[in-house]
């Protein structure tokens, strides 16, 4: 694959282009899907192509290919300059391209078994038994889901800087839900153990397994909950239903490209503008959102971006100040950075590269807590774990979340489950009214799969840790 790739570059390169990269990616999916008692999916999948990017007279080409022969390479190269030309007689401005060093390096993710190389009947036959244990635990537990996917990314990239990067990204998950119906109601729980860049040691059957009594469980109570009270209550947030939050308030307020932007027409702009940079005061003193794209087992630790810059780790909010976006180097210039912090990344051979969030975190706080003195120090307030439905508007400031379950707290005690629970904020209202975040030893790196951003549609993943941590003074209602 190597010579392809210089190939490629060089022919790039001869038909006048001042910058090419290409990438040479091999992909393996298989997704397995039982519902009840039945393998409702099961699919694997194969393919391997590439794409090649230049920049000539100061405009982007891009095409790609399935056919990894060198008179495609050829012809796959001299097409993406002939794109990049025709598109710079309507090009308002050049790009404004980052430098960044020459590199040579090789990253593959943490892997101890190849998830490919267990038996599809296993997979099935933990699914399958998960849902039967769930059903086991009443008959109102009317349906029951279990999933698991599992990917291989196998990438090489070269530029016309002299960088050449291989990568070999493993990805595994595995969850289920329990549907509970019964007065009046239809009510669910799930259990959701964090996705990471791991072999199939991430998918654990005991840990699957055991915890099927206590959702099943919980999927009941749902049914018989007290309605959501309505006003200002004090929240405790899991890690998980943190998860979704920061991604959406914070994550992709910081993409750069957003902040300018260049997102507008299809999913929003962001209120984090630049000229906030160093001003804003995003969160309460004691919050830090750190991205780590070099985080073991993180969704995005991929060993470079598809810039060709080495994966870093920064300060996104510092001490509850705004410090930081995720840039590309198309977009890095444009705060006065000298080099992108290597947050450019494409879901696909096929795909042109875009920002996207990082492995954003909610760091943990500094002093030990533990979520029961958390609890125990709340007089009035909602404990609430996992994700639900969401909704933002435009420009990332004007939230409602939800959850998976909910708790009532009274006088430093859960007093009983809730239903249809639903949270109002504005972002920087919401994170400077966190006073309180568990310590590191229980920092969750739960995360997201399916990102959506760009036109087409790109699907992306990264994790967000987080400890449970206490918001005062949010407005609750409930959803319907």
């Amino acid at each position: 694959m190597h010579d392809l790739a210089k190939l490629a570059i060089d022919a790039a390169r001869s038909q006048g282009a001042t910058y090419a990269d290409v990438r040479i990616i091999h992909r393996r999916r298989q997704s397995v899907f039982a519902e009840d008692a039945r393998i409702a999916h099961l699919s694997d999948d194969a393919d391997a192509g590439f794409g090649v990017r230049v920049l000539a007279n100061g405009a982007w080409g891009f095409a790609a290919s399935a056919q990894l022969t060198r008179d495609e390479v050829q012809r796959v190269a001299e097409r993406a300059v002939a794109v990049a030309k025709a598109s710079a007689q309507v090009t308002a401005k050049p790009v404004e391209w980052a430098a960044e060093p020459a590199a040579e390096l090789t990253f593959r993710s943490p892997c101890e078994v190849n998830p490919f190389s267990v038996a599809t009947s296993e997979k099935v036959e933990l699914l399958l038994s998960v849902n039967a244990a769930l059903h086991e635990q009443h008959a109102d537990i009317k349906k029951a889901f279990a999933r698991m996917s599992l990917r291989r990314d196998e990438r090489l990239y070269a530029n016309t800087d002299g960088s050449v990067m291989e990568s070999d990204i493993f990805t595994t998950l595995a969850d289920y839900t329990a549907t509970a119906v019964g007065n009046g109601e239809v009510k669910t729980r799930s259990y959701v153990p964090p996705p990471r860049t791991l072999g199939y040691e991430n998918v654990s059957a005991d840990d699957l397994l055991a915890n099927t009594e206590r959702v099943a469980q919980q999927a009941l109570e749902h049914l018989s909950a007290r309605q959501c009270p309505v006003g200002e209550k004090d929240l405790i947030l899991d890690p998980h239903n943190l998860a979704l939050t920061m991604h959406e308030s914070v994550g992709h307020a910081t993409e750069l490209d957003r902040a300018l932007g260049m997102e507008e027409s299809l999913a929003g702009r962001s209120f984090a503008t630049p000229d906030l940079l160093g001003n804003l005061q995003y969160g309460a003193p004691h919050v830090n959102f750190v991205a780590d794209n070099t985080l073991p087992g993180g969704l995005a630790s991929e060993g470079f971006d598809d810039d060709g810059v080495p994966s870093g780790k920064w300060h996104i909010i510092k001490d509850g100040l705004f410090t930081g976006y995720s840039t590309g180097r198309e977009v890095a210039g444009a705060i006065g950075l000298d080099r992108s912090v290597g947050g450019c990344r494409a879901d696909h051979w096929s795909s042109i590269p875009i920002v996207r969030i990082p492995n954003l975190s909610l760091m943990p706080g500094d002093e030990p807590l533990t979520p029961e003195e958390l609890i125990a120090s709340t007089d009035d307030g909602i404990y609430i774990e996992g994700m639900g439905s969401f909704s933002i508007d435009q420009m990332r400031q004007n939230f409602q979340f939800g959850g998976d379950a909910f708790w009532e707290v009274k006088g430093g005690k859960i007093t009983g489950m809730l239903k249809n629970v639903t949270y109002q904020s504005i972002t920087p209202a919401f994170w400077n009214a966190c006073d309180a975040i568990c310590d590191e030893r229980f920092w969750v790196p739960n995360g997201v799969v399916n990102c959506g951003k760009g036109d087409p549609m790109q699907v992306q993943k990264m994790t967000h840790g987080a400890a449970p941590a206490r918001f005062r003074g949010i407005t609750v209602g409930a959803a319907k």
